[in-house]
This record gives structure tokens, sequence and C-alpha cells, in this order.
């Protein structure tokens, strides 16, 4: 379904479970949308009221021609909180993965009562998660904007970020059984989206402002320090991009965590939905979420 935001942008939201039970606020990821939780909103349905929208750039979440929109990990956490704020929605438990990691957190340091606990499923918040993946990144992020040393990286990373073959290699590589990533409608969706006129500048935009996530990462283990707030992370070990240090380094920060290593890939939230679901649902309940 649809919501209209006070600066038109139409947010797709995908909605299970009764409003009056504790909100769950699941953010996907790079190349994905909320058709990520397919299989696992069913499960927290039970027992929870659970919204998972698109971002801006991804699934079918619409930004007017008009707004002249620019796609940075600011922009994308303001339309979200104005989303939240839409659905008069005032606390949530916040799952976060991939880009819904520095969406999440950035949320939590603008509305840190909001947030009732924390499910990191491979959501970066350390220096230590950041894979070798992106080493190329970081170049991007060191060349200058407009330079022709810019445009050449963003041609290279498009070459090789930017397929069909790369989106479907984030959902199979690391998992051990492939047969687990069970519907290919999963990356043929994500492909076909990122496939629309203007989307790759898109995402080639928001790969080059990836870095003012890494610079606040002192301020999201700060925020963890002073909230302690509960965290899950639940993170398939074997993923190539957010590394599972990122998930261990929880530890230095937040007193109540929990870190659960599944041996699966990148969208572990694809082959270990009914795994992960459990595992929320017994986590929010002893702590009486």
């Amino acid at each position: 379904m649809y919501i209209t935001l006070p600066n038109d942008i139409k947010v797709y939201y995908r909605e299970d479970g009764s409003p009056t039970s504790p909100t769950i606020l699941l953010l996907h990821g790079f190349p994905s949308s909320s058709n990520q939780f397919r299989k696992l909103m069913p499960i927290l349905a039970a027992k929870y009221h659970v919204v998972a929208p698109d971002l801006p750039g991804f699934g079918f979440t619409e930004i007017p021609e008009e707004l002249d929109f620019k796609y940075t990990f600011a922009n994308v956490a303001s339309t979200i909180g104005s989303f939240l704020d839409a659905l008069q929605i005032k606390n949530f438990v916040v799952y976060v993965f991939d880009y819904g990691a520095p969406t999440g957190f950035r949320l939590a340091l603008e509305r840190p009562e909001a947030v009732t606990a924390i499910v990191s499923q491979n959501g970066n918040a350390y220096d230590e998660g950041l894979a070798p993946f992106w080493d190329p990144l970081r170049k991007l992020w060191a060349a200058a904007d407009g330079s022709e040393e810019e445009k050449q990286i963003r041609a290279t990373v498009q070459n090789a970020i930017l397929t069909f073959e790369a989106t479907k290699a984030q959902y199979l590589v690391g998992e051990l059984d492939a047969d687990k990533i069970d519907d290919p409608a999963s990356y043929h969706l994500d492909w076909a989206l990122m496939s629309r006129p203007g989307n790759k500048e898109i995402q080639l935009d928001l790969f080059k402002d990836y870095v003012s996530n890494v610079v606040l990462y002192p301020q999201f283990q700060e925020y963890l320090r002073k909230s302690q707030v509960p965290v899950l992370a639940v993170w398939g070990k074997n993923d190539l991009i957010f590394a599972a240090p990122g998930a261990e380094a929880f530890k230095r920060d937040v007193k109540d965590v929990k870190v659960v290593l599944l041996d699966g890939g990148h969208f572990s939230s694809e082959s270990h939905a009914a795994e992960i679901g459990d595992l929320m649902l017994g986590f929010l309940e002893d702590r009486k979420i």
C-alpha cells in the first residue's frame, strides 16, 4: 500500500499484524525492497504490528521529479522519519539490514526514545564489519565530486556491481545450500527495478554517500552505549559485504546483546527466515517488548 507524505513522496510499504500491537519497523537494503521481508512478516505478525517501507530509490516508492530529491542517506532517513510520523508510529523495534542500518541508526540518533530494541541482520555500525567488498568504493569516496577520476570509478563500480549477475550473487554467495534461496523472483525483481531509467545513477550516488555513514559510526556507537537498547545481532556469517566481526563488535557497547551467526550469506532473511523470526520473537518476549 502507499502513503503520501507532505512533500508528495509516495512511500510504498507492506503491513501485517494488529496496529494495536507493538510495532516492528523492517528496513531493507541494497538492492532489495520490502519484498525482502515477505517470509519474515507473517511470523512476526502473530504478535506484532509489522511495517516494511521501500526506501527512496528502491522498490515501488515514488519520488516526484519536481522535488529534485538528493539521494543521500540523510534524506533517506528523513523520508522514513516522515513516514513514521504519517503513520503515527511513536515507538518501535527496528530491524536493520544493509542500507537499513544507517537509516535506522540515523533515526535512533534523532529520536532515541522511540527505539525499544534493535535487530541487526547484517546491519553494520562498526569498521570491523566492512568487508573487502568496500575497497573499490573507498576510492569512490575519496574522488573529488565531478572529477574525471570519479567518473571513471563510477563506471567501474557500475560494471562490477550494478549487474544482474552481481545482484543474484548477493543472494547466493555464502549460502552452503543454494536451494534455500528458493524464489528467483527476489533477485529478478531487484534487477528489474534497478534497471529503470535513472536508477543506476541513484545507486551510484548512494554508494558515493555511504562514507557519510562511516563518519557517523562513532555517533551510532555512542548512542548504543548511552541508550543501552537491547540488540539482537543475527548475521549470515559468510556475508562478503558486511563481515561477521561487525556483529561481534556490538558486544563492546551494549550489555544486553545477543549475537547469533547463521551459516548463510548476505540475504539470510531469504534462507533463514523461520530461524530469524523465532529468534526475534524469543528475544523480544524475554524483554517484555
